[in-house]
């Protein structure tokens, strides 16, 4: 059903890099939502409201919900669509995260209503008819729930879309939701125990816990989380696959919405050599990241690779730095001899979560190559991973 959902009302459906396909795919996930919750909610609403099911009816509420939730879903994919302005020359592909964040603020607010309700419903208890009926709709409601939420996660996954994600789990969580009350209406039918409140209150705390997960998960991006440690060795390994380049650096990644990635990086090649050959080659790294889809700007760093004695010292100062901590790198060296002393400059990259302070990385640092080098001083600027490794 996915697919010929997909082939039938979405045109050029394989290219998914292409921003108004992609958006495509959003607006038949929360068309296709808002049909399926309205539904589920009418259906449920009346019959809670006529044999008394309280859970029956928070369930309801919970599906008029999600097609809230598709609604601003769509409207989040409809202006992240709209193309950059002078006031947004990013574009506004954030608006896809915002409104996956709305998506998992109302999935927990309607967690706190079905808390209220069945707790009252626990303080207060009555009987409830039973119905076949009843019974029958939630059989349907929690198979259609278990179609949407592989529905969205496929597509979400597709598109890799932190929204249509959220909402599949929600309707993952619905089709919990809904067997726990159906299993809680069959037992209090054939033992006389009403577990319809306490079953409701077991729903409404996994609503809200998951509720607090899909929060985190579309605040990340836009907190500025680091990128993923695949995307930044995908990124630097298909660097190091260009002629003359001998390593990179310094890589951030600046996430403006899906397909909206900003990246820049120094990469490292011999000074010597003809420099605009060099310069020719990295025009040709950044215009290959765009035609992927990543706004690529490539800085180049010459590194001096005749003479022994610059090359022996960083590969030596290197081993000792990644001797303190693996996950510590040294870049940009430079030998600058003065009068009574040598001048050796250069980059240490350290980790978010390095232990020890600048100061107390920079002595430890300038001990260890004062104690093989007495004549040299080390001038080190330290620089923060903003990416997954410290390259």
């Amino acid at each position: 059903m996915t697919n010929f959902l997909v082939r039938k009302f979405i045109r050029d459906y394989k290219n998914i890099k292409n921003t108004n396909v992609r958006n495509s795919y959003g607006k038949l996930a929360g068309i296709v939502g808002i049909i399926c919750n309205t539904i589920l909610f009418f259906m449920k609403i009346t019959v809670g409201s006529i044999f008394g099911y309280v859970s029956v009816t928070a369930d309801a509420i919970n599906n008029l919900s999600d097609a809230s939730s598709s609604i601003v879903s769509l409207i989040g994919f409809k202006m992240s669509g709209k193309p950059a302005d002078s006031e947004h020359p990013y574009g506004h592909g954030r608006y896809e995260y915002l409104s996956g964040l709305i998506v998992a603020v109302l999935i927990m607010v309607i967690g706190v209503e079905l808390l209220k309700s069945s707790v009252e419903k626990v303080i207060y208890p009555s009987e409830a008819e039973f119905s076949f009926i009843a019974v029958g709709i939630l059989v349907f409601s929690i198979l259609l729930k278990l179609w949407m939420a592989l529905f969205n996660y496929s597509l979400g996954k597709k598109i890799k879309s932190a929204t249509l994600k959220a909402t599949g789990a929600d309707s993952r969580n619905d089709v919990i939701s809904t067997s726990a009350v159906l299993l809680a209406m069959l037992i209090s039918y054939f033992s006389g125990i009403q577990l319809d409140g306490i079953m409701g209150i077991l729903v409404s705390l996994f609503i809200l816990y998951s509720g607090i997960g899909i929060i985190k998960d579309t605040l990340d991006p836009l907190l500025g989380k680091a990128p993923e440690r695949e995307f930044v060795e995908e990124i630097r390994n298909k660097i190091l696959t260009y002629p003359g380049v001998l390593g990179t650096h310094d890589l951030l990644v600046h996430d403006y919405g899906p397909g909206r990635q900003f990246a820049s990086v120094h990469v490292e090649m011999a000074a010597e050599g003809d420099v605009l050959e060099k310069h020719d080659i990295l025009d040709t790294i950044e215009r290959d990241f765009n035609k992927e889809g990543l706004h690529m700007i490539v800085h180049f760093d010459p590194i001096v690779t005749k003479g022994d004695k610059v090359s022996n010292l960083r590969t030596w100062i290197a081993e000792k730095v990644a001797g303190i901590d693996s996950n510590l790198t040294i870049h940009d060296l430079k030998i600058v001899a003065c009068k009574t002393y040598t001048n050796v400059i250069f980059d240490c990259v350290m980790p978010s979560d390095f232990n020890l302070s600048e100061d107390e990385l920079n002595k430890k640092i300038c001990n260890l190559v004062s104690d093989e080098y007495p004549s040299y001083k080390c001038t080190i600027t330290f620089d923060r991973s903003f990416a997954a490794l410290p390259h």
